[in-house]
């Protein structure tokens, strides 16, 4: 049996090894290294994926949220709503702009945002919702749309772990993951289902003027070249990431497809275990399986972690604290217990090795192992 990996990106590569190599070639043959034509190659191929009129290329997912942010012209005191069960970036550019970030509670099921509790904590001061499709999945699009026209409130998706998802309206409509509210934001970070051999993120949006806005706020403010009409940001996909991502395009739906067999191998070994809970799956939304995540009950879930390690299986905790909990943003207003959702969940949660490159041997392996701490 092959080691097992958390993320088998060598693995990934060696199959498309030949495209990716010809096109950085390509790339270093034209020597056009920033906003070079691999750079709108990629982005138009991923406004025909997504289906959005849009893609503005971007150095990271981070600064794709902030740039969003910064084009929607919200300004310090403004406050904004998201999920207090997600990575800090989420949270992190709310903060670094001056606004307040203003969290709530999840769905124990999907770990997805709770509209309702969205509802709950608007304020005059609300001026954005940024709903997190964490782990592969959608949010409940539809209820947050509803919610958000409603009080005029923007929408910015964060959609750094569910690219490739697709929504489906209760019309019947569909629409992919990123591309229902005002912005989408993403990232291309090598561990993503759609990642690059370093830093990249990418935004989305049908609004034509917001898309001009964004293509000056990420390229220094300009509109013309040296003529700034607007505080912006150095924040540029290079065109030797753009050359990977277009070429991992090509594959993506072929990647997510496996991810979904490998949950589903993952879910018929874990199936009648009481004491594991396997990922549910919103009635709204498919699932892309950036992680697989597992709710233990009534077991260590630190020393599963520790007893798979030491069989050479890496298994990761996303996430341990919640983000009214992390020092740097507590806030007077919430309390312990104020989130018992996402705080419990902090608590129960471990993640196992999911990626393109899993084989049965490897899951049957991983599975006996899980279930052996669990049992004995």
């Amino acid at each position: 049996m092959t080691p097992i990996r958390m993320v088998d990106l060598q693995g990934q590569y060696l199959k498309i090894k030949s495209e990716v190599d010809g096109e950085i070639q390509k790339v270093i043959d034209q020597t056009a290294f920033v906003n070079g034509p691999a750079v709108k190659e990629f982005q138009t191929d991923l406004e025909r994926y997504l289906d959005v009129k849009h893609v503005i290329p971007c150095a990271n997912g981070t600064d794709a949220l902030q740039c969003a942010m910064m084009a929607l012209d919200l300004r310090p005191g403004d406050e904004v709503i998201t999920t207090s069960f997600t990575f800090i970036a989420t949270a992190e550019v709310i903060a670094l702009l001056g606004l307040t970030p203003v969290v709530v509670d999840i769905f124990p099921d999907t770990f997805c945002i709770n509209p309702e509790a969205i509802e709950r904590a608007i304020t005059p001061k609300t001026k954005a919702i940024v709903p997190v499709h964490l782990f592969g999945q959608c949010a409940d699009m539809e209820a947050i749309l509803k919610i958000a026209k409603a009080h005029n409130l923007y929408v910015i998706e964060d959609n750094a772990q569910a690219i490739g998802a697709t929504y489906t309206f209760s019309d019947g409509t569909t629409r992919k993951a990123g591309v229902m509210g005002d912005i989408g934001c993403t990232s291309f970070f090598p561990s993503k289902n759609l990642g690059c051999f370093g830093d990249g993120g990418a935004i989305f949006t049908n609004d034509d003027a917001l898309a001009e806005m964004l293509r000056c706020v990420v390229n220094h403010g300009m509109k013309a070249r040296y003529y700034h009409d607007y505080v912006g940001v150095n924040s540029r996909l290079d065109s030797i990431q753009a050359a990977v991502l277009k070429i991992k395009l090509k594959h993506l739906d072929e990647y997510n497809q496996a991810r979904r067999a490998a949950a589903k191998r993952y879910n018929e070994g874990f199936a009648g275990c009481d004491k594991l809970k396997t990922p549910v799956t919103g009635t709204f939304t498919d699932h892309v399986f950036h992680q697989y995540t597992l709710i233990t009950k009534d077991i260590d879930r630190n020393d599963l972690q520790e007893y798979l390690q030491s069989k050479n299986i890496p298994a990761m905790i996303y996430y341990p604290v919640p983000l009214h909990q992390q020092k740097a943003y507590l806030d007077p207003r919430y309390k312990k217990g104020d989130f018992p959702v996402s705080e419990a969940l902090c608590q129960s949660v471990i993640s196992l090795p999911m990626h393109t490159e899993l084989d049965e041997e490897q899951q049957s392996f991983i599975i006996r192992s899980v279930l052996e701490f669990v049992e004995k």
